[in-house]
C-alpha cells in the first residue's frame, strides 16, 4: 500500500481507490488546496511571454 503525505496538513493518507479525496486526507484539506489557488497563492514559475508570441497574427499584415 501507498501512503502519501496530505499537500494541506501533512498526515499520512493510504493511496487507494476507496480514499476518494486522494492526495489529501478530507474534504476540508481539498478545500482549503482549492481556495488557495483560487486566491492565487499557488503559481507555476516561468518567463514573461513575449509580446511576438502574445498576438501571432499581429504580424501578418
Amino acid at each position: 500500500m501507498t501512503v502519501v503525505a496530505c499537500p494541506t496538513c501533512g498526515k499520512k493518507v493510504e493511496w487507494t481507490p476507496a480514499n476518494k479525496y486522494r492526495p489529501f486526507c478530507s474534504e476540508r484539506c481539498k478545500q482549503i488546496d482549492l481556495g488557495a489557488w483560487a486566491e492565487e497563492k499557488y503559481s507555476i514559475p516561468g518567463s514573461a511571454p513575449n509580446e511576438a508570441q502574445d498576438n501571432p497574427l499581429d504580424d501578418q499584415h
